[in-house]
């Protein structure tokens, strides 16, 4: 590791635990959303990384939604809340015990708003409560529906079915949004030094009914031509 990755590890460290702490004196959403579009504008800002939103009109502002991206990076969270940037829509991220319980970012990910899915339990009562509880609240549930980072070469894996219980218990409108530019790529190429700023490009999709029978997935790839 070189001495630029090493500088911008320690200070992302630090800015995660700098505003986990933040966020776990703030209760209202929207303040919480305040917080957290602040903290991915300081350290995309570090990493010369800016944000370009395509088919933004297509956000319905103040709408509920089951928001589903696709997932290459640790980033992709940051380019989500930068997307929204200009909206009301605030909403809890499914997260994985892991990131819970993680040195880095546990901090951050219990008081920003998300949602334990513990896999290892043999109920998932709790898990489909909580999503419900904040649905009622009037917030939206994001998730990655491939279940993990996606290591491949591949533009996306397998969807988990677990979204579509989700969307039909709470009867959400899907909002899919796609991060075309391949942030894993874009995080070692800041960390590597790069002088110059990137952009990362992420679209917005068309709603889809929690009703719809089609699969998800064909209708994702179809309406961002992967």
């Amino acid at each position: 590791m070189n001495f630029q990755k090493i500088k911008l590890a320690v200070y992302a460290l630090y800015l995660t635990n700098l505003y986990g702490f933040k966020l776990k004196k703030v209760k209202k959403p929207l303040e919480k959303k305040r917080v957290r579009l602040e903290y991915a504008q300081t350290l995309l800002k570090k990493l010369k990384i800016s944000v370009e939103v395509k088919n933004r009109e297509k956000l319905e502002d103040g709408k509920q939604y089951l928001l589903l991206s696709n997932h290459r990076g640790i980033i992709d969270p940051l380019i989500v809340e930068m997307a929204l940037e200009k909206t009301n829509i605030f909403g809890l991220w499914i997260s994985k015990k892991e990131l819970y319980n993680s040195p880095f970012f546990a901090v951050f990910v219990r008081n920003s708003g998300a949602i334990l899915l513990d896999r290892e339990k043999s109920q998932m009562g709790g898990f489909f409560s909580d999503i419900k509880a904040e649905v009622k609240k009037g917030n939206s549930i994001f998730i990655f529906p491939e279940g993990t980072r996606n290591k491949s070469e591949a533009s996306l894996i397998e969807f988990k079915e677990g979204f579509r219980i989700i969307a039909l218990k709470n009867r959400l409108p899907i909002l899919p949004v796609f991060i075309r530019t391949h942030t894993d790529k874009a995080l070692g190429s800041a960390l590597g030094g790069r002088k110059t700023e990137e952009t990362i490009t992420i679209e917005i999709g068309d709603e889809i009914s929690y009703k719809e029978k089609r699969n998800i997935q064909e209708l994702y790839k179809e309406m961002f031509n992967i």
